[in-house]
């Protein structure tokens, strides 16, 4: 049974299991999915009032930071109790370009040559994730929400505002992907 489990499973299954969260967290307490509005609590529980932004009741809305810890704590448990004993399949010709940028391990989900102990003290470590990350948060709060809030909830709801902004990460994304990457690992290295 074990050997069963930690075969990869098909996507699809995934994709089903996120899209059934959407209508049982409506109906079963007129909640909305999203992750990035935990920050916001986390902040509110952190400095109290200090910021206008986040002096409000964030303990109406406690569950989500259960949720995200669910989150993490399930990621966790999947990792070491269903990895995947087989090693990352990646097309052959996204290894050829990655393998110009230095990426040559497969072994595992995260590329050890970008996520690793000594690439994130390094310059190429602090593009991908501090300017990164504070381009991603930034991105979220004028966004008005993150991806997962934006494409599975905002969608769902049939919401412009969503599907602007899903557009908007999709092109974001081909750009950082094809234009932005292949200049950092250019001239980083």
């Amino acid at each position: 049974m074990l050997e069963v489990i930690k075969q990869p499973w098909h996507w699809a299954i995934a994709g089903t299991l996120i899209g059934l969260t959407v209508p049982v967290l409506l109906i079963l307490g007129n909640k909305k999915f999203g992750i990035s509005s935990s920050l916001r609590q986390i902040c509110s529980i952190c400095i109290p009032s200090s910021v206008p932004f986040f002096n409000y009741d964030w303990k109406k809305e406690s569950w989500n930071l259960f949720f995200v810890v669910g989150v993490f704590l399930g990621g966790l448990m999947a990792s070491l109790f269903l990895a995947n004993p087989n090693d990352v399949v990646v097309a052959e010709s996204t290894k050829q370009i990655l393998a110009q940028y230095g990426i040559t391990d497969f072994s595992t989900l995260m590329p050890k040559q970008i996520f690793s102990i000594e690439n994130i003290f390094s310059f190429k470590g602090f593009i991908f994730f501090v300017v990164g990350g504070f381009l991603v948060g930034f991105g979220t709060r004028y966004a008005g929400g993150c991806t997962s809030g934006h494409a599975i909830m905002g969608l769902s709801n049939l919401q412009l505002p969503s599907l602007i902004a899903t557009c908007s990460f999709m092109i974001g994304g081909f750009i950082s992907a094809n234009l932005i990457m292949p200049i950092i690992f250019t001239f980083v290295n």
